[in-house]
C-alpha cells in the first residue's frame, strides 16, 4: 500500500478538491527529486552509506568542524534553497570526502535531488555524450547538473587539465554560481594550485559561492593509512 512521505494524502499523489477535482500532493515532488537523482552521477557509494557523526572518521573530527556541519544539516532544506555552498581542502585522507557524503546524505534523505561524482567521473560521463550512440546529449547533462537541487564534486583538481577540462568546469560552475544553487567540492590542492588546474574564473566563483565559512581546512594525517599503519611507525613519519 503506497504511502505519503508528507503524511497528507493516500499514498496515490493527489489529493482530492471536490467530486471531480484533485490537486498533486507534495509527495510527489519528493519522488522526481529522487528519480532525478537515480539519474545522475554515482549515489551514495556503499562504502559511505553508512557515514554519520557518531563514526569514524567523522567522530574523532575537530569539534569546531563538526559543529558547522551539524548546522548546515540540521538546516539543509533552507541552506539549499538559498544556494550555500561549502568547499573542504585539504591533505589526502582527513575525511573531507566523508563530510561531503553526509551533507549530500542529509539531504537526498530530505527529498532533495542531489549528483555526486569525482571529478574524473563527471569528464568522463561529458565526454561520453559526444559518442554517436550516447542516449543523452551533453546539453540533457548539462541542464542536469545545473539544475539539481546539490552537487558534489569530489577530488576536485585530480584530473588532468586542457582547455576543454577548464571550459566545462568553468560553464557548469558559472551556471550554477548565476543561478544560486548550492554546491560541495572537495580538493586536496590549495588555493593558487587549484587556480592553476581549474583557472581563476572558477576559483573565484567557488569562492563566492561558498563563503568565508563555507570554506573548510581539514588538517590532519592520512586516516586511511592510520588504521592499519603501527603507531610508532606513525609517529616517525
Amino acid at each position: 500500500m503506497p504511502v505519503c512521505e508528507v503524511g497528507v494524502c493516500d499514498g496515490s499523489g493527489w489529493i482530492e478538491v471536490d467530486d471531480l477535482t484533485a490537486r498533486p500532493c507534495g509527495c510527489r515532488a519528493l519522488k522526481a527529486k529522487r528519480k532525478q537523482s537515480r539519474r545522475l552521477g554515482t549515489g551514495i557509494p556503499k562504502r559511505f552509506r553508512g557515514v554519520g557523526f557518531d563514526r569514524q572518521p567523522i567522530a574523532e573530527m575537530d569539534s569546531e568542524i563538526t559543529r558547522k556541519i551539524r548546522t548546515f544539516v540540521r538546516d539543509i532544506g533552507m541552506n539549499l534553497d538559498n544556494g550555500k555552498s561549502l568547499w573542504f581542502f585539504g591533505e589526502v585522507g582527513t575525511g573531507k570526502t566523508s563530510l561531503a557524503m553526509l551533507i549530500s546524505k542529509a539531504a537526498l534523505d530530505s527529498g532533495r535531488s542531489v549528483a555526486i561524482y569525482s571529478m574524473p567521473r563527471l569528464l568522463a560521463d561529458i565526454r561520453a555524450t559526444f559518442d554517436d550512440r550516447s542516449p543523452h546529449s551533453y546539453m540533457e547533462l548539462f541542464d542536469r547538473l545545473t539544475t539539481v537541487d546539490l552537487l558534489h564534486i569530489d577530488d576536485v583538481g585530480a584530473e588532468k587539465t586542457s582547455d576543454w577540462v577548464l571550459e566545462q568546469v568553468y560553464a557548469i560552475i558559472n551556471e550554477r554560481w548565476q543561478e544560486e544553487r548550492s554546491i560541495i567540492v572537495t580538493t586536496n590542492l590549495l588555493d593558487e594550485e587549484l587556480k592553476a588546474q581549474i583557472g581563476p574564473r572558477t576559483v573565484s566563483r567557488l569562492e563566492d559561492m561558498c563563503g568565508r565559512e563555507g570554506v573548510i581546512p581539514i588538517m590532519g594525517n592520512d586516516r586511511r593509512i592510520a588504521k592499519w599503519r603501527p603507531a610508532e611507525a606513525r609517529g616517525a613519519a
